[in-house]
């Protein structure tokens, strides 16, 4: 099988780094071909709005497709861009979307068959790009809805360690959180599936984000930043933004359909294998 990744970005590159030997040949996609820091040895193609024709016949000729660019407000960027080529052939495409679509259900659980209520601009793009994909006539689309992903380099002992960890409290409100390597199990799982479909890709535990930082903390043997209300904390707008969708995501169809059985259940599973490999230190 040949592998085209549209977007070689944090996600991505793990996969590659763990299935990448599955695959006859893997190419992908960056914006800045400055950045090629741990894609040695795989062929990239420079792409930031205009594909080069070389960019153009390699996604034509893939046999699968994983597309980790996220919409711009004119929609989909790469189905703008490659829309002629990906019209001939036919190939399996996953979509790595977010759960963020389905909206604000005040920390009840939802499923991939409970509606979106995307209400952030953001969300209902997300919404309209993963339909675009899933119209695509020559392909059949596996649309993973990704939950907070954390891994090497990106996780709450890194935060703590850089000074740049909070515990922001909000009452009731929980976040759903994936690992890197669970991310590509699940990619894997897509792939290997037969059609296509939608799959929330998430651990079993939804978790108030200040546990997850104060768990972190009793790991490396430091005291937990102090606590602070939502509604009087600094924060940006677009974090603030992440506090008004509260769901426990229910991961079952991922493991029932697709098989995927997570190396990383929950957060402390995650969190203690990330310690013992010296993140934090």
């Amino acid at each position: 099988m040949r592998l085209f990744i549209l977007g070689l970005g944090y996600s991505a590159r793990h996969f590659v780094r763990k299935f990448g030997g599955t695959f006859s040949h893997v190419a992908g996609t960056v914006r800045d071909p400055a950045r090629r820091d741990d894609l040695s040895g795989l062929e990239l193609h420079t792409f930031a709005g205009e594909p080069t024709r070389e960019t153009i016949r390699h996604v034509g000729n893939a046999d699968v497709l994983l597309v980790s660019i996220p919409p711009g407000s004119a929609g989909d960027p790469a189905i703008a861009a490659f829309g002629e080529a990906l019209a001939t052939g036919r190939r399996k495409v996953v979509y790595l979307s977010t759960i963020g679509v389905y909206g604000d259900h005040a920390g009840g659980w939802v499923d991939e068959s409970t509606p979106p209520q995307a209400t952030l601009d953001r969300t209902r793009l997300r919404l309209m790009t993963e339909q675009a994909w899933c119209d695509t006539r020559h392909g059949d689309a596996a649309i993973l809805r990704l939950a907070g992903i954390y891994g090497p380099g990106r996780n709450a002992l890194a935060t703590l360690r850089s000074g740049s960890a909070r515990r922001i409290i909000k009452p009731g409100q929980v976040f759903n959180r994936i690992h890197v390597d669970d991310i590509a199990n699940a990619i894997m799982a897509a792939i290997r599936h037969q059609g296509g479909g939608t799959w929330n890709v998430c651990d079993d535990e939804p978790t108030p984000p200040q546990d997850v930082i104060t768990y972190a903390a009793g790991l490396m043997g430091i005291a937990p930043p102090p606590e602070e209300a939502f509604e009087t904390a600094e924060m940006s707008a677009m974090a603030r933004s992440f506090y008004s969708g509260s769901a426990r995501v229910s991961n079952a169809r991922l493991k029932n359909e697709l098989g995927v059985t997570l190396d990383y259940p929950t957060y402390r599973h995650g969190l203690d294998a990330l310690w013992r490999a010296g993140e934090g230190r």
